[in-house]
């Protein structure tokens, strides 16, 4: 069940424009609204999205911002009140979710209880009338794909949390879907089994092939797994964009502070120069790589980890680089890395976030109350689009 798709036709395909060919999934302003207590209220609002062959797409966002319901529209279990479903270019709006062409794992296995792991696996088969010989040929090649051999006779109540999402990924592969639709499959599992699922998630989509969609709001998960993310929040997309786009240059300040640990700061430019803006916040300055022009107002994040943090006795920064002092008020140690609060200079209240790792080992970590500077490069600053 190896994928033949050259590598480079992959990668090719996996950025979304494809050329002018065929998206596995498409939506077309896409809505969904809901009447509760009398009101209209809008689950989903005008998505538009096109998800390539073989790509592992995840849709992104907190609880109640619409990327379960827009799963659940692409499966079929959900009808959009506005917009157009496609699959492989036909359109399957008002097509019931037997007669699509995708399969979807659930948060809850859904496995059957009183069924050993091959009837399980077998189940759909069966119901399409696959011949015997058949069956046990796919379910063997399926058991064989989740690493399950030897466990076939097994009932799911004898098998551990993560045996069972490997079954329902196998129950539902089996049947060899165009896509594969995966609805916060790993929630239920403890960190270190969540952490070691991804891998094989990863793995076994690579080796069949398919295009996966994954439904999270773990944004370390969906950086971990992902080709590409769609960011979403109040039924809207965002962010759409690789795991390293949404990272290191979110579109939005919700897509900023939502994605892993951001700091944001604000201010009026001084200066612009080279491509190099100046920015007077909070007792220091931040410099930026970015096109804004004296008087403009900007919103810049920095990451936790670009921030280097020293003493205040040691100097000052590297020539044009950011500078801020101010003083710790937090730390957190986490074994490999340390986690600083650091409240900045003037009267603004502003407080940064920094992380470290613990390379220096104890003597070189900085302590409550400690007074520090903090210093960045310029092409660390990310300014904020509008």
């Amino acid at each position: 069940m190896a994928s033949t798709t050259d590598p480079g036709t992959a990668a090719a395909e996996r950025t979304g424009q494809q050329g002018g060919a065929v998206p596995a999934i498409a939506l077309e302003g896409v809505a969904k609204t809901y009447r509760s207590g009398g009101e209209q209220v809008a689950a989903v609002r005008g998505v538009d999205l096109e998800i390539a062959e073989g790509e592992f797409f995840s849709l992104l966002g907190p609880s109640g911002c619409g990327k379960t319901t827009t799963m659940r529209m692409v499966a079929g279990f959900e009808e959009p009140t506005e917009g157009t479903v496609r699959l492989k270019g036909t359109d399957v709006t008002g097509v019931p979710p037997h007669r699509r062409d995708v399969n979807m794992v659930f948060q809850s296995y859904a496995l059957f209880p009183h069924m050993n792991v091959f009837d399980n696996i077998a189940f759909g088969l069966r119901r399409k009338g696959v011949p015997a010989d058949e069956v046990r040929r796919r379910v063997g090649e399926a058991v064989e794909l989740v690493e399950l051999g030897g466990r076939e006779r097994t009932r799911p109540t004898r098998l551990s949390g993560g045996q069972q999402q490997r079954v329902a990924l196998a129950r539902a592969l089996v049947n060899r879907p165009s896509a594969l639709l995966l609805d916060e499959p790993l929630a239920a599992l403890d960190l270190k089994l969540r952490q070691s699922m991804q891998m094989e998630l990863k793995r076994i989509q690579r080796d069949v092939g398919i295009t996966f969609v994954y439904v999270t709001h773990d944004q370390g998960e969906a950086l971990t797994l992902s080709d590409r993310i769609a960011v979403m929040n109040d039924g809207r997309v965002e962010h759409l964009g690789t795991p390293q786009e949404v990272y290191e240059r979110p579109a939005t300040r919700f897509t900023a502070g939502f994605i892993g640990t951001s700091n944001l700061l604000s201010g009026e430019v001084s200066a612009s120069a080279g491509g190099v803006a100046e920015v007077p916040v909070a007792g220091g300055l931040v410099r930026a790589v970015c096109s804004a022009a004296a008087g403009d107002r900007v919103e810049i994040t920095v990451r936790p980890e670009k921030i280097a943090l020293a003493a205040e006795a040691d100097g000052g920064a590297e020539s044009g680089g950011s500078e801020l002092p101010g003083t710790v008020t937090e730390v957190v140690y986490l074994g490999s890395a340390t986690h600083y609060t650091v409240a900045v200079d003037g009267d603004g209240g502003t407080e940064l976030t920094v992380h470290q790792q613990n390379t220096a080992g104890p003597t070189g970590a900085a302590r409550r109350g400690d007074r520090v500077r903090l210093t960045w490069r310029p092409d660390q600053s990310y300014v904020l689009p509008g």
